[in-house]
């Protein structure tokens, strides 16, 4: 991934030298795994590991110089690790393991790693979503469908709803991360041919992995799980974004992004503060739904093995995995610092709609006063249609209309926004059963650094209240 969006954390993660020190230490835990087992002296494992060399950047230099020989990274690898222990020594590392022995395991531990790091992510994006929804439950709104207005909602459910759905992203991650979390020493066919059982057990036990039964390789459906993760979450993250960027737009006016001091929204316009983090959050989200499909084809491999998943798993992995980081960051900073204009949603529900989002209402209060279904639809279709193309309010068509049997009070009801939104504390309801995660209780803010605009500074987020109508 390149730099712009890569978090510090995850460039360690997938670094070359994090991969070889992964590697080195599944190799030095195989040697220590065949002296408890009796076949090697404990005292050589010592030295071997003693001898071990330090993962550096001369180090990663010169397995890469190597493998301009070897035409193979894990052979290439062996091969300066022995010549750095030295001989006899040298030659137990690598002992009865194949490559992919090595690598996959090795590749289980980085990932674990990395998912740990988006599910602490994960969770101060769920606990910012349930403090916003909490502040704005009681904040009308227009809800709509097809994009037109339907009938009135509150700000605080649309947040309820995104922290139910980023609660099952978290869910789904733990899960992935659960079935990722394993290993095999096993073989170049899974057999263990040439190799003790035990071993494996010893350093999956060492490295926190489950040994499972493998070809030669771990199966490919447990990476592809971890990568719908990803893609689910981003999904997540697209529809919260997608959702600003809608209600930012100039005709609305509804929210509008966290716009730093000296930030400029175009280089052209100064008016303008476009919503540019959540564009970004929506176009990162195609890419993560790119790796999933390559994910899932990675699945079947040829026999019991062939290599046709690891050139695709070398981008696609990292890359998933540092994305899923950065963007639940950036929303999470979108959250927290989202300005709330009241006053425009509750303009746009009142007048903007002329209170034909109460047309429902309407339709029922004609029906309980005997009219059939069909005779209270089409008058209030009629009403509500002579309102929008003569711009007056709706209830005031209403009480014209010699057919409509309904007296003040009863109308008044029926466009008695507190009414429409009785329940909507059942919304707050459903989040009592969102854990606080970990990552939540340590957040300090959006959290991470960001690559330009978007970025809410700590202590900038305004709101704009006004009085719930």
């Amino acid at each position: 991934m390149i730099p712009r969006y890569t978090p510090p954390e995850m460039a360690e993660l997938f670094s070359d030298r994090r991969r070889l020190a992964t590697w080195l230490e599944v190799e030095l835990l195989a040697v220590e795994g065949w002296a408890a087992i009796g076949v090697l002296d404990p005292g050589v494992a010592a030295e071997v590991r003693r001898r071990a060399p330090l993962v550096d950047d001369a180090f990663v230099a010169a397995v890469a110089e190597r493998e301009r020989v070897t035409d193979h990274d894990v052979a290439a690898f062996v091969d300066v690790v022995q010549d750095r222990v030295g001989q006899p020594e040298g030659s137990w590392v690598h002992y009865g393991l194949t490559s992919s022995d090595v690598v996959d395991t090795a590749l289980s531990v980085v990932l674990v790693a990395a998912a740990d790091v988006v599910l602490a992510d994960l969770d101060r994006l769920v606990e910012a979503l349930r403090r916003r929804a909490t502040e704005e439950i009681g904040t009308p709104m227009a809800g709509r469908t097809h994009g037109m207005q339907a009938e009135p909602t509150t700000f605080g459910a649309k947040l309820a709803l995104w922290c139910l759905q980023a609660d099952r992203d978290r869910q789904r991650l733990r899960r992935a991360r659960a079935q990722m979390a394993v290993g095999k020493l096993s073989g170049a066919v899974g057999t263990y041919s040439n190799i003790d059982p035990a071993v494996e057990a010893h350093v999956c036990a060492a490295l926190g992995l489950a040994p499972v039964p493998a070809t030669q390789v771990v199966a490919r459906d447990r990476h592809a799980e971890l990568l719908y993760a990803c893609a689910s979450l981003g999904a997540t993250i697209e529809q919260l974004a997608t959702e600003v960027r809608h209600l930012a737009r100039s005709e609305l006016g509804e929210v509008e992004e966290p716009f730093g001091s000296g930030q400029k929204g175009s280089s052209a316009m100064p008016h303008k503060r476009n919503p540019v983090l959540a564009e970004r959050l929506s176009g990162l989200a195609r890419l993560l739904r790119g790796y999933l499909g390559a994910g899932l084809e990675n699945v079947a491999l040829w026999h019991e093995r062939d290599i046709s998943h690891s050139s695709v798993e070398r981008v696609a992995l990292p890359d998933a995995l540092t994305l899923a980081c950065y963007v639940t960051r950036r929303a999470t900073g979108l959250v927290e610092g989202l300005v709330v204009h009241r006053d425009r949603m509750a303009r746009n529900l009142l007048e903007g709609s002329l209170g034909l989002v109460f047309s429902q209402p309407v339709l029922l209060a004609l029906v309980g006063a005997g009219l059939s279904r069909d005779q209270a639809y089409r008058i209030v279709q009629r009403d509500a249609r002579r309102a929008w193309e003569e711009q007056r309010p709706f209830r005031t068509v209403l009480e014209e209309d010699p057919e409509v049997p309904l007296a003040s009070t009863e109308l008044a009801a029926a466009f008695d926004v507190a009414r429409s939104l009785r329940h909507v504390h059942r919304f707050l309801d459903a989040l009592e059963a969102v854990e606080v995660g970990p990552g939540a209780r340590d957040a300090t803010g959006p959290g991470g650094p960001d690559d330009g605009p978007g970025a809410a500074p700590p202590g900038e987020r305004k709101e704009e209240r006004a009085p719930c109508p």
